[in-house]
């Protein structure tokens, strides 16, 4: 199929016959592989008699030489997978089989997407960007210390750079544009993260996503596509997010989150609101004071202030706020 969805990713119209001669097979085949293309990746395919079969929308699939050849972008390797369950899960699989770090892991979707605390993460085939980078960490706590936080600015950096100005940071790990979700970011430590540990840097960007069936995702959320009404290169995306990542990853490894911490808060778009925080039991309000050296969330509550960190936390706007 991914012969055929190279043929087709420009929208454009393909005759049967063309098709079928430029993969060496039958027409009758090439139904059979438009049939599979709508069945098991959900992707429609129109077809015009005299004319011939077009997907409905464009599609740019990644592509690992591209990505691999850009001079002037960090020397990692990319694996590119057209399907896998977690493009995490199969970055912790392969770091025992990898030959340098940092290396990162891309795919057209996921089929078991995953967020912080258990969530699934809605990964339609060729739309998004699914990616996990490894890199290790020999310095200890103090460089993993807001470490989301970093990765955060990183991509925000990136979806600025390609026109959503709006875009800004929620508190730990969320990119939104007025209140609807546009990345989330997931990381997973193995090893010691007191002395040396590889981590994995999960970040989900919805690109070019339009639609999502209903109660597939469970908050608000938008896409860059929907906001800037064109389609986006999300191999030029990829390779601006490596630029950046490896920008701020040397900042919070050397210096650690204290040298960022006045560039976060600059782009914190829920500074000065009402929130509840939640971590398991009744949610603790109060308004958004910042975030302090270490990456912490600052609330002030009934008029002192108070630090919070943990993964298991979730920050909700107050109705009324």
């Amino acid at each position: 199929m991914l012969a055929l969805l190279t043929l087709l990713q420009d929208g454009r119209f393909h005759s049967g016959e063309a098709l079928g001669a430029a993969l060496g097979v039958s027409r009758s085949a090439v139904w059979k592989q438009l049939q599979a293309l709508q069945s098991e990746l959900s992707l429609p395919v129109h077809k015009v008699r005299g004319r011939g079969y077009r997907l409905e929308t464009p599609l740019q699939l990644l592509n690992a030489d591209w990505l691999n050849s850009q001079v002037g972008a960090p020397q990692w390797a990319a694996c590119v997978l057209q399907s896998v369950d977690s493009t995490n899960a199969e970055a912790l699989r392969r770091m025992s089989q990898a030959q340098s770090m940092p290396f990162y892991v891309i795919a057209e979707r996921q089929t078991n997407g995953r967020g912080r605390r258990g969530r699934s993460w809605l990964s339609p085939f060729g739309e998004n960007l699914y990616y996990s980078l490894v890199v290790r960490v020999e310095g200890g706590m103090r460089q993993l210390e807001g470490m989301s936080l970093a990765i955060g600015l990183a991509l925000l950096q990136v979806i600025r750079a390609f026109g959503v100005s709006e875009a800004g940071l929620k508190w730990p790990n969320d990119v939104l544009v007025a209140d609807r979700k546009l990345a989330g970011i997931l990381l997973e430590i193995s090893g010691d993260p007191a002395d040396v540990c590889h981590v994995v840097i999960g970040i989900g960007l919805n690109v070019n996503m339009l639609a999502a069936e209903q109660g597939a995702i469970g908050q608000p959320w938008t896409s860059m596509r929907a906001e800037l009404g064109h389609l986006l290169n999300r191999n030029e995306l990829v390779n601006e997010l490596n630029r950046q990542l490896s920008r701020y990853l040397e900042i919070q490894l050397r210096d650690g989150f204290s040298a960022l911490q006045d560039e976060w808060q600059a782009s914190h778009l829920w500074q000065g609101r009402q929130v509840a925080l939640t971590a398991g039991g009744e949610p603790i309000v109060g308004e958004v004071a910042g975030v302090d050296c270490s990456g912490a969330i600052r609330l002030r509550v009934n008029g002192a202030e108070r630090s919070f960190s943990g993964g298991e936390l979730s920050l909700r706007l107050r109705d009324d706020s």
